[in-house]
Order: structure tokens, then sequence, then C-alpha cells
């Protein structure tokens, strides 16, 4: 999270659609076993209204993943990018795409209207080689291709903006109520309908359209599905993590076709175009991807398990088990079955009162307020805190909203902003008690992790390299699931692996 502007925005802010982190509302989700037409509803040519859209919205994208990554990998995933595009036989394809890596910790790629793709670094870093990245890739071309985010637009429009912006998890808890206006505060309503949540069918359609791109591009069609197959695995890894069933369907599946029938649903489909065989270029990907940033930049706070630090801000809480961070560009977003929130700041002139009067106010939005009981004041670790409770009505009854506030310095406070059914606001006092400063040397002792690719040497084992990773838990299946091995997997004297390091 960076601290460097002023963050008044939505718990929900980086639910967009893409092919990781998809959903659909009840209402366009169809059978898993139907069949997507993927050639009758796709378009020729870009139209200059969506490149206009994309280009609009490009930049706030941009500043919410933490900008455009800047490391040598950049080059090489905008040209894989392109030449997957051309594929889609849309316009001049390399040159009408702009295929973005973004220097985001999230498992994720999506699409916008206007030819614009985005891949982020750790789902490149799950990747094992060329043709993975290409699989995804050309899904997202997909979307684009058979103009899934306007088809999604004209049917949330029917259900009204409101509606559209429910889809994207703002009102998932807070129904009708006026918080439900919280992503407004991020993108805008414009940015928001660009980016809505696709239905299974659409998913599958791109699934379809991406397979069809492998293999025309001389890929081994089967990419896709073991890109998916290790998308899954991951998901399963980060739900134990956070302490959450690892059994359980990953979120970003969760109104989505089951995670193996998804897999088992791609490699059927390859099989179309032949036995498996095409290129993978794992060499080349592997070369490309060495020294790629994994995991959180410090330059915008780090999660370790339940914990956020900041060594810049010299701050550190915790969140309760059973609840997930993720980290933007602009917020931590806190999420969990007993509630949602988020860490951020505002602009502070040395009075509390108004600080938390500000918070509120954003989160109402424009024109709506929400009615809060006395500020409380009070110190924690040492730190002067103030907060205060309000409530809103929704269909489902009433949402206590908490804004909890530190002062760091006469010029500088940070605060949670917490939704909780009414009369469960206490759920999150272990969080808020947790608030500390970072003493320097802690602060110094936070190190950005990278992927290293390592040559398999005589004695290497599974276990081995598994305790080279820069973990103090889960070792070996981060190490597994990084490379899609199983425990009994064969390593061969020659081969490279990943590994995660400092």
């Amino acid at each position: 999270m960076s601290m460097s502007r002023k963050f008044l925005a939505s718990v929900a802010a980086v639910a967009l659609a893409s092919c990781t982190g998809s959903g659909a509302d009840a209402g366009a989700v169809e059978s898993a076993g139907s069949q997507s037409n993927s050639k009758g509803d796709q378009v020729r040519t870009i139209s200059a209204a969506d490149k206009k859209k994309g280009a609009e919205v490009h930049p706030q994208l941009l500043q919410e993943f933490g900008g455009a990554y800047t490391g040598p990998q950049t080059g090489y995933v905008v040209r894989v990018g392109q030449d997957i595009a051309v594929q889609s036989g849309l316009g001049d394809a390399r040159s009408d795409f702009t295929v973005t890596l973004l220097n985001s910790p999230v498992n994720n790629a999506f699409a916008i209207p206007g030819g614009y793709v985005y891949l982020t670094r750790q789902l490149m870093a799950l990747m094992n080689d060329e043709a993975e990245m290409a699989g995804v890739l050309g899904h997202e071309v997909g979307h684009v291709a058979a103009r899934h985010s306007q088809k999604r637009q004209k049917a949330a429009k029917r259900n009204s903006i409101l509606g559209a912006l429910g889809q994207i998890g703002a009102a998932v808890l807070l129904g009708d109520s006026a918080i439900g206006r919280l992503g407004q505060q991020v993108f805008g309503t414009g940015s928001q309908l660009l980016t809505l949540k696709y239905s299974r069918k659409q998913e599958y359609e791109a699934d379809d359209l991406g397979i069809q791109y492998l293999s025309s591009a001389g890929y081994d069609p089967q990419a896709l599905s073991t890109m998916l197959e290790s998308l899954a695995a991951q998901s399963a890894i980060d739900a134990r993590v956070a302490g959450r069933d690892a059994r359980g369907v990953p979120e970003w599946a969760s109104t989505h076709p089951d995670p193996a029938q998804r897999v088992s649903r791609a490699a059927r489909n390859a099989g179309k175009y032949g036995a498996t065989g095409g290129n993978r270029n794992r060499d080349a990907f592997l070369r490309n991807l060495d020294g790629v940033l994994y995991g959180d930049d410090p330059k915008q706070g780090v999660i370790e398990g339940n914990s956020f630090l900041h060594p810049d801000l010299k701050l550190r809480f915790d969140v309760p088990n059973g609840f997930k961070m993720q980290n933007s560009a602009r917020a931590v977003a806190i999420n969990g079955s007993g509630g949602q929130g988020q860490f951020t700041t505002g602009s502070y002139n040395g009075n509390m009162t108004t600080y938390i009067a500000s918070a509120f106010k954003g989160l109402a939005g424009e024109g709506n307020s929400i009615s809060y009981g006395e500020i409380q004041r009070t110190t924690v670790n040492g730190i002067p805190t103030a907060y205060a409770i309000g409530t809103v009505n929704n269909k489902n009854g009433r949402i206590d909203v908490t804004v909890f506030a530190y002062e760091f310095s006469k010029s500088s406070a940070f605060h949670f902003a917490t939704l909780t059914p009414s009369g469960r606001a206490g759920v999150f006092s272990p969080m808020y008690q947790s608030m500390k400063r970072l003493s320097t040397s802690a602060a110094a002792a936070i190190k950005p992790r990278k992927i290293d690719v390592v040559t398999i040497r005589s004695g290497d084992t599974v276990s081995s390299l598994s305790r080279r990773m820069a973990y103090s838990d889960f070792q070996q299946e981060r190490f597994l699931v990084l490379n899609r091995l199983r425990s009994n997997s064969s390593l061969r004297v020659g081969e490279k692996v990943k590994i995660v390091t400092y």
C-alpha cells in the first residue's frame, strides 16, 4: 500500500473481472456443460469508441495495481501477448493491443475494451513455460474479441448502475445501502462497468478461444489447462496460509465452473487440435522470469501470514484468524466471513475529529451520510487513537461501520474502516489493538522476495530444494505448486526449477 495519495475507497477495490478472479451473477450463470460459439460473436476490429474507453481507464488500473512492472521481463511479456493477439484476427493486433505486466502481488490477469490486456508479475511467476503465459494472455484476448465486457455492461445497465457495482463485491455485504457506492470511489462508474465479472458461458468461450489461439500460434494447446491446474493448487495454498478451509472452492471460482471441471474441460477441448504437442518454450520463459519480484513490493508494504508490515511507514498490524488481506497501491483490503474492511489514510491537519468525520463522509459517498456515535479516544501501544461506530440500514438489516484512526504524527494519520453485521463490530477489536510502530531495525529487516531459477544438481531433492524457499511455513507445498510438481516427482539433474529467495 502506497500512502502517497489520499484514499477513501472501496473494500472491494481489486475484485476485477479476470480469468483468475471473476465471478458471475446468478442470472448469467449457465449450465456447466454448455458449449459456447467461439466464432459467431467475435468482432474483426477494435472500434474507436472501445479504444477511447480503454485509454481513459488504463491509467486508473495502473494506479490501482501498483503500476507497470519495470523489470526486463516487460518486453518479453508484451511480445508474447501481441503475438498471441495476432491469432485473433482483430485488425492490426500487434499495434492495436496494449499488453501490460503489472507490479502486483495478486494472481490476476484481465482485459478491458480497446485491446488492453493485463498480466500480474505474480501470476507470471506461477507459470512454468511460455505456452502457459500465451494461454492466459490468449484467454484475455478472447474476452476482447468476443466483446464480453460490453455485453456485461449492457446487462448491468438493465439492472441499474448500483446493481453493476454490487456485482464486483461492494454490495455483497451491504445490499442496497448507501455504502454500495463505495466502489465508485476507486475507479468511478465508467471503469467499474468496464471491469464487470464475466458469466460462466463467457469464461468458457474465452477458454476455447485461448486454446484455439495457442494451437494456431504453434503452442501446445494443453497449456491453458495446466495453467488452470496450477492456479487452483495455488488458491488452495493461499487458503491454508490464511487459515481458511483449503478444501473449499477457491474464491476466484466461487460462482464459476468447478476448478477441476474447468481444467478437464480445457484439456478435452485442447485434444480437438490433435495429440499433445507444440511449443512450450520453457527454457526461454524461465530465462526471462529469473529475478522477477515475488510477493509484495516492500515499497507498498508486505503481508506475512496474518500480519501487514510497512517498512517506510514503520507500522505493523495483524488481522484475526480466518481473515485475509490483499494489498493494493492504495489500501489494504481485509475480508472474512465476519466482516470486511480496509486500512488506508487521508489528509490530516492534527484534528482527529475532523479526520474521522472525513472518513465517514468518504465512505458514504457524495450526497449521503452515515450517522455515527460519540468519538472515543484511547491509546494503542503508545499511539494516540480515536474511533467511532456508525450504522446504516440495508434490506437485510443494520450494518455497523467503524472508523478506527491512529495519529502517527501531527501531520499523518491512518485508519481502519470496517463493516460488520450489527452488534458484531468487536470481531475486529484484536486487529485495532495490534497496531504498533516498527523499530528502525525491524523495518530494515523487511526484504523483497524474488524468483530464482536454479539448475538441479546431483543430490538435490524436493525436500532439500523446498528448504531454500524464503518462507517459514508451507515450504514444500509452495515449492511444489510453484513448479507444478508432486511430492513423489522425480528431479532430473540439469533441469531447472523455480525457488523463492530474498
